[in-house]
């Protein structure tokens, strides 16, 4: 991101805002630069698919392929088959997902053979290997790279600051798997990328969602099969060919076959482009929660107790997500001052770039991540219910850090003026 990138996002936001939904989703013929690719896709959140050519060179779409691009079971088998994995019953309904077990890959790849040689008619069903964290399970497992178009990303850099599960998924299903209509996890951006297979995507932008409505208020389990009120649009259909990147913006629900045998990288991932929307979404969520138990809110700790039962179903609490934002700007705070030639030790230099992604955005990118994170995490500092839960020690260093992060950027924009 350069100088001119940047003053337009300011002058463009009020726009941006209003035309999130415009537009049917863009399908890239060349891999885009960055600036182009964030300026009319990342930032308005709009979906697009990004061609072969971005996953071209990928050790995955090497090792983990036979000659006539299907998968190398026996390949996936060799190089991880102990690994315990989560497997989805895609013809089952747990509320509204799928059934998930845990299995070795031996056992999941021998039902998968079986499944084939049963012309996809096992007994077992249609088995789904979902939300596999295999780069924290083999973090020496060279299988890809994060393309520059999606390193933006809070959550994970977050995660790996932690030790904590990230957000970085192996997805590997027969034709035939599915996943059921949804929107998500913290309504975060996502992209998903096929090392082999087809997949169909059915889209509704945000807001459309409301249309899909039963009358109790229920959204449906399945597009193609549940009854839709009159009024439902139609979605938006994209078919993902093998190699090919699909971005997934926030709030956009969608539901995705498999049309072929199929294995794909998925991230999740919060930035400065959606930050808003992923506070809104906790916003709201808490809400939910306190309207559910409200009979009990004269109980001791009950503020505490609508925290607990939020992050059981969203993964994140508002103190976690105060912790989130303040990992995020102190990073970048950082990162500017070192730009700076303020005197940094190594230690910090490292947090500051742990995966060199602040470095290769630039730091135009790191003064609009600052400038997108500073309105939510006041917000959020401010909120009531965060003041309830006696975490006085964060909130202090709540207006050190803006302080500090409006001074780094005054500096910063100077410097580079």
């Amino acid at each position: 991101m350069d100088a001119a990138l940047y003053e337009w996002t300011l002058q463009q936001a009020a726009r941006l805002d209003n035309s999130r939904i415009d537009g049917l989703p863009v399908r890239f013929a060349e891999v885009p630069r960055y600036d182009p690719w964030f300026r009319d896709c990342l930032l308005p959140c709009k979906p697009a698919v990004l061609p072969p050519a971005l996953t071209a060179t990928w050790p995955a779409r090497s090792r983990w392929l036979r000659a006539d691009g299907t998968p190398d079971l026996s390949a996936l088998a060799h190089e991880f088959g102990d690994a315990r994995v989560p497997v989805a019953n895609c013809d089952q309904r747990q509320y509204d997902a799928n059934p998930k077990q845990n299995m070795t890959l031996y056992d999941y790849i021998a039902y998968w053979k079986e499944h084939i040689a049963l012309d996809y008619r096992s007994p077992q069903g249609c088995l789904y290997l979902k939300d596999w964290h295999l780069c924290r399970a083999f973090p020496k497992a060279d299988i890809y790279s994060t393309p520059i178009h999606f390193s933006s990303d809070w959550l994970n850099e977050f995660a790996d600051s932690r030790q904590t599960d990230d957000y970085r998924f192996v997805y590997i299903g027969p034709k035939g798997s599915w996943t059921p209509f949804h929107a998500d996890v913290l309504r975060s951006h996502s992209w998903s990328a096929n090392m082999c297979g087809r997949k169909q995507w059915l889209f509704y932008p945000p807001g459309q969602e409301d249309l899909l409505r039963d009358p109790l208020g229920n959204l449906p389990y399945d597009v193609m099969i549940d009854p839709l009120p009159n009024a439902a649009p139609a979605p938006l259909e994209i078919i993902q060919e093998a190699g090919e990147v699909i971005f997934v913006p926030s709030g956009w629900y969608h539901q995705v076959h498999n049309l072929d045998d199929t294995i794909s990288i998925n991230h999740n991932w919060v930035n400065g482009c959606n930050l808003y929307q992923t506070w809104a979404f906790l916003q709201a969520e808490l809400r939910s929660v306190q309207q559910e138990i409200e009979d009990c809110h004269t109980m001791q700790g009950w503020e505490q107790q609508c925290q607990l039962i939020m992050k059981s179903c969203t993964g994140m609490d508002y103190q976690d997500f105060y912790l989130f934002l303040l990992t995020i700007a102190k990073n970048r705070i950082e990162f500017l001052k070192q730009l700076s030639g303020t005197s940094l030790d190594e230690a910090t230099r490292n947090q500051a770039d742990r995966h060199g992604m602040l470095t290769e955005l630039g730091p135009w990118h790191a003064i609009f991540d600052l400038h997108k994170l500073l309105p939510v995490f006041r917000s959020v500092a401010a909120d009531p219910h965060i003041n309830q839960l006696e975490n006085d020690s964060l909130l202090e260093k709540s207006s050190h850090i803006t302080t500090a992060a409006e001074t780094v950027m005054a500096e910063a924009e100077r410097n580079l003026s």
